[in-house]
């Protein structure tokens, strides 16, 4: 399978990154058929991405055993059996795609491939070489630069109304920006901050510190509701995001307001040619959609 850059949805709004749902749908697919194999051989194509590559990444790779994939925030972190462990990010338009074996020609945008001793082939493909893959110790992984201070999982159990409610006390940045930020919150982007937002009931431009506890008791479950739903319809395809499978993820059929500007919202009962419907405002240079009826 080729790499090549899509153009599947959207408007051009905003160029969608890969958020939780669709890192968490690749790691799976990863884990399913990577945990347990040794890597017999990785080639790298290229020197770089938005960083530049480990030295000797190759050699530091073939012969290792892949202990376990988990993901933290918008990172896969790939554990192998020497203590080292392989970070990995997706930037906007990486992807990293199981094929067939024997591995085909890389493609132009094929850049790190990973062979395993079944025949397993991975390929790390990113036109836009924003993704990155870098190396750690196991050790250092909590205070390694790129995951100190990420906040808690939204998914985990320890992330409750409660817990939110104490990290955003006092900021008076809007609450749609502040769940962005990933030392509030681990992973959550545009799309899926839209869409919890409009079935907790919360207008995107209030004040993080205005919201009452009732309906931090709403957004939590409703955060918690989107990326459940999210993953298990393998994310949102709505530009270069494919699983793991090279299939594409389907939640996007079922987003409520995200990129759906003038139309009438689920379960809404206003006249969208009367009031417009879903609405489009930017904050910090992101897209947000909304429906000021239902969010208040």
């Amino acid at each position: 399978m080729a790499c090549h850059v899509g153009s599947r949805g959207g408007r051009g709004y905003n160029r969608p990154m890969p958020e939780l749902p669709e890192v968490e749908t690749v790691c799976r697919g990863l884990a399913a058929k990577l945990e347990g194999r040794v890597l017999r051989r990785v080639t790298a194509h290229r020197p770089n991405l938005r960083i530049p590559l480990p030295e000797n990444l190759s050699g530091r790779l073939a012969g290792r055993r892949v202990e376990r994939l988990e993901r933290r925030a918008k990172y896969i972190l790939i554990h192998l059996d020497d203590g080292m462990a392989l970070i990995c990010h997706l930037g906007m338009s990486g992807r990293m795609v199981i094929v067939p074996a024997p591995a085909p020609p890389p493609g132009r945008h094929d850049h790190v491939v990973f062979e395993t001793e079944d025949g397993t082939v991975v390929t790390f493909c990113d036109p836009r070489r924003f993704g990155l893959l870098t190396m750690a110790s196991h050790n250092e992984l909590p205070e390694h630069p790129l995951l100190a201070g990420i906040g808690p999982e939204p998914l985990g159990d320890d992330f409750t109304p409660a817990l939110l409610r104490g990290r955003l006390a006092g900021r008076s940045t809007p609450i749609k920006v502040a769940l962005l930020d990933q030392k509030v919150v681990a992973g959550l982007g545009n799309i899926y901050v839209c869409e919890a937002l409009f079935h907790a009931g919360i207008a995107p431009d209030r004040a993080a510190a205005s919201l009452e506890p009732a309906e931090f008791d709403r957004l939590v479950p409703a955060i918690k509701a989107v990326l459940g739903a999210a993953i298990a319809a393998g994310g949102s395809s709505l530009r270069d995001y494919v699983q793991a499978s090279g299939e594409l993820g389907y939640f996007q059929n079922a987003h409520a307001v995200y990129d759906r500007a003038g139309r009438p919202c689920p379960g809404c009962s206003c006249d969208s040619a009367a009031t417009g419907g879903v609405q489009r405002l930017v904050q910090a240079g992101r897209s947000t959609f909304w429906c000021p009826r239902r969010q208040r």
